[in-house]
């Protein structure tokens, strides 16, 4: 199966769930997005790596890369190969000193902090992103996605708070309040979401 390319294009903090974050990863060349709920540990070792920022110890993937390094272990790329029960499962792809490749196991979250740190690709496969990933309204296109929606409508959808609240709503709420949320780059709101929509069209 291909190979998508993909890069860290943000990393979200929910407006409305405190302590929740989302990595989220863009498509190269593509419109579409995948964000992944992570920790708020693993925001912060992504967070520092991508701003190239100096603890004053090495974080614990500081630690790690730094015992890579030492040894001649290269992260050549990191693949995100299997989503289950909304679940990212994704593997270190690894070359040692002697050539031989080596794939290790690893949680997605940690595998993305290690990627920016070793500056290697990052990559997903179509049926996880046709699953999970959400699409960007071009800019061009000149209409907005909330707009088939009654005009009552958009108001009441920002109240909603809860799954519960979420499973109230019609279809064409449920994709006009996603809209919403992505244009308040609320993503860890998004993948709510995107999930409950995707458990309707089953």
């Amino acid at each position: 199966m291909k190979k998508i390319e993909l890069e860290i294009v943000a990393l979200s903090h929910s407006i409305t769930q405190t302590h929740s974050y989302a990595v989220v990863l863009g498509e190269v060349n593509g419109l579409r997005r995948l964000p992944i709920v992570i920790g708020g540990f693993e925001a912060q070792a992504i967070a520092v790596a991508l701003e190239r920022m100096q603890p004053s110890r090495p974080l614990t993937h500081d630690l790690f890369a730094n015992f890579m390094s030492t040894f001649s272990i290269d992260l050549s790329e990191v693949v995100i190969y299997k989503l289950e029960e909304g679940i990212f499962f994704a593997k270190l792809i690894c070359q040692g000193i002697d050539g031989e490749t080596v794939e290790i196991d690893s949680r997605t979250s940690d595998a993305l902090a290690l990627a920016v740190r070793a500056s290697c690709r990052i990559y997903t496969y179509e049926n996880i992103l046709e699953a999970a990933g959400l699409y960007l309204d071009q800019p061009e296109s000149g209409t907005a996605a909330a707009e088939p929606v009654e005009p009552g409508t958009t108001a009441s959808t920002r109240k909603v708070t809860s799954d519960k609240d979420l499973k109230s709503l019609s279809l064409d709420e449920l994709n006009a309040l996603l809209q919403q949320v992505l244009e308040q780059e609320d993503y860890v709101r998004a993948i709510t979401i995107r999930d409950e929509i995707n458990a309707r069209k089953k």
